[in-house]
């Protein structure tokens, strides 16, 4: 579809015959003689000339060129078919422990054989995380300390790849959830959709903070950041690799979340089952009409005419430039002989 970006810009095409009306001419003052048969010595073939007249072709070839530069300033443009796109409208970031205890034997996986934590938390996680279509989804692991794997991006498939690579002690053996949190608001300070999620797994208890994960997750209630934690291992075991229940309750509650504790792998699905629930995709359809920029075309047709219309001119000077001859002119019953020259 072809349409204008400036159409007001046709409004000055009334322009030039408004200066014409209004404007008056300029006058020559100087000395002159008017001659009733000066229209025959216009027609004589050769050697004549005259005091310039309106030129009709003249006009209509000034208004057409006039025409063609207001529609190349009024920016034609032609527009395409709309093109849909999918603007995410939450912020999901899932926070993941790689600590020693994570290889504890203690889960079973789909075929009933016993696996280590992390290898049930690869699988789930992982489909939970294709299933985010919508969603702009960051993967971040910790250990002794946290580091982000995948920063927000729409590529489920990149973000599982990376969370499938992973491994136990690849951060470290100790659990620094408290840091883990901080580094998580700190990913999200450049986000600028309404929803900011985080979803933590951990199956310890925090050993290697510099701030207490209680600190970080009122910090992450003062910046809009919702924490959902999940805990997963058996909460009877004691030492270092002993699960701390009451914090991740309390670090939920802080950000409106829920708090949630997993025993096995089915448990565990049923879990983030929830949180999809709870998380619903949210996405906003925005649509895009590409545009073509077309304002050369009427400006090179501008061109165009007015180089025709002055080769032609030009043209016709040059055929009025013969040599000079005789005109003879008869009035009220005499006869003159006019001398015809070349200017």
């Amino acid at each position: 579809m072809l349409t204008f970006a400036c159409v007001w810009v046709f409004l000055l095409a009334p322009g030039p015959l408004l200066i014409w009306y209004f404007v008056p001419p300029e006058r020559d003052t100087g000395a002159a003689i008017r001659a009733p048969f000066m229209w025959r010595v216009q027609n004589a073939q050769h050697g004549c000339v005259a005091p310039a007249t309106r030129n009709i072709a003249a006009g209509i070839t000034q208004m057409v060129v006039w025409i063609l530069l207001l529609a190349a300033t009024a920016r034609p443009q032609w527009v395409e078919e709309p093109i849909s796109r999918t603007v995410p409208m939450r912020d999901l970031l899932l926070v993941v422990d790689l600590s020693g205890s994570m290889e504890a034997a203690d889960f079973t996986d789909a075929d009933g054989n016993a696996v280590d934590r992390l290898t049930v938390v690869k699988e789930v996680v992982g489909e939970f995380l294709t299933q985010r279509e919508g969603d702009r989804v960051g993967l971040l692991v910790f250990g002794d300390a946290p580091y982000l794997q995948a920063p927000f991006t729409t590529d489920l498939e990149l973000c599982r790849r990376l969370l499938d690579e992973t491994a136990v002690r690849m951060a470290g053996p100790r659990t620094a959830f408290g840091d883990a949190i901080g580094l998580g608001i700190q990913t999200f300070a450049g986000s600028e959709v309404p929803e900011r999620v985080m979803i933590t797994l951990t199956d310890g208890n925090d050993t290697g903070s510099g701030v207490p994960p209680i600190e970080a997750a009122r910090v992450a209630r003062d910046r809009d950041v919702t924490i959902h934690t999940v805990g997963i291992g058996d909460p009877a075991t004691v030492g270092e690799e002993e699960l701390d229940l009451d914090t991740l309750q309390q670090v939920a509650a802080e950000t409106g979340g829920r708090s949630f504790l997993a025993l096995n792998r089915d448990e565990l699905k049923g879990i983030y089952a929830q949180l999809d629930e709870l998380e619903p995709r949210e996405v906003e359809t925005d649509y895009v009409r590409p545009r073509t920029d077309l304002f050369f075309l009427p400006l090179a047709a501008a061109l165009v005419v007015s180089f025709c219309f002055h080769a032609a001119s030009l043209r016709t000077l040059l055929q009025r430039r013969a040599p000079a001859q005789d005109v003879r002119l008869r009035v009220n019953s005499r006869t003159f002989d006019l001398e015809t020259q070349d200017i």
